[in-house]
């Protein structure tokens, strides 16, 4: 049955800010607003018959993230006994159900997904993934991933989120982002991961050779990923330096087709077919839980 708007939305609002969420919908934070500016993009005609096609908001990728191969094959993953199973892009959680958990002080919204008979044929392990939202003010939004294996086999993951940061496509050419010290791969045809290049610390949104690219950090991220776009008088930080998370593996830049009014960036715990290739691939003994934490801050600049 498709969802609707109308039974699936939350909303939570403090001072000029609203985040909507559709818990339903694959736990999918939908849209944050300021001063009734859109930040993170919502289409206007989305189809809720298909959530996860939607472009828009920051769909929840988990276990693994990206597009994964077993003998060319797209969609499967081998595990280490050399069982093949299905995987959906990106993973199944932006495809099913959330249980959601407001903030008691009335600023966040815990969403929470276990293993279920849904998840074992792709993926046979016991956990618990969180995705949890919260506002340190209007301008300021925290959020983390935290999973844990709640099975007695290891587990393997690497999550990630897919911000669709609001953008009109004639502004690329005049918006940078600024990021730490990095080198650059992407996904080759076949499925592996191209040898590295060397990053920059800035590049214009209009550039091609960082469109489907993965800024992997070589090293700690002292200075934060900032997007600037004086077009539209906005200045976006994210700070993948936050206390007790797991380092972030790599930020991936992406939009659609040269006139999406979105742009993509994408902080991610590894890099796709991690489980093959062990790029950002993370393991968790029974019982251990891991927490990754960025802090999203807009600024007006006039």
């Amino acid at each position: 049955m498709p969802l609707s708007p109308e039974q699936d939305i939350l909303e939570i609002d403090q001072d000029t800010a609203v985040l909507r969420f559709s818990p339903q919908a694959g736990g999918r934070l939908l849209s944050w607003t300021i001063d009734g500016e859109e930040v993170i993009h919502w289409p206007e005609h989305a189809d809720w018959s298909v959530p996860a096609r939607i472009r828009g908001g920051n769909p929840l990728l988990f276990p693994f993230l990206g597009r994964h191969r077993v003998d060319g094959k797209i969609g499967y993953w081998r595990d280490a006994q050399g069982t093949v199973r299905e995987l959906p892009m990106h993973g199944f959680a932006r495809d099913l159900p959330f249980e959601a958990h407001a903030d008691v002080h009335g600023a966040g919204l815990r969403m929470v997904l276990t293993d279920s008979e849904a998840t074992r044929g792709f993926y046979p392990f016991g956990f618990r993934f969180e995705a949890a939202y919260s506002l340190a003010d209007a301008r300021t939004l925290d959020v983390t991933l935290t999973t844990t294996n709640t099975g007695d086999a290891r587990l393997p993951y690497y999550a990630g989120h897919h911000f669709y940061f609001t953008l009109p496509h004639t502004q690329r050419g005049a918006t940078t982002i600024e990021l730490p010290p990095t080198v650059r791969h992407r996904q080759l045809e076949d499925g592996s991961i191209s040898a590295a290049e060397p990053g920059e610390p800035r590049y214009t949104l209009d550039e091609e050779r960082i469109h489907d690219r993965f800024h992997c950090l070589t090293g700690t991220p002292d200075q934060p990923v900032r997007i600037v776009a004086p077009g539209i008088n906005r200045i976006i930080t994210i700070d993948l330096q936050r206390p007790g998370s797991v380092p972030w593996y790599c930020v991936t830049t992406w939009t659609e087709t040269p006139q999406s009014d979105f742009y993509c960036v994408e902080p991610w715990l590894g890099l796709p077919d991690a489980i093959h290739n062990g790029m950002g691939l993370r393991w968790l003994e029974p019982g251990q839980t891991e927490t990754a934490a960025l802090r999203i801050h807009v600024e007006k600049t006039r």
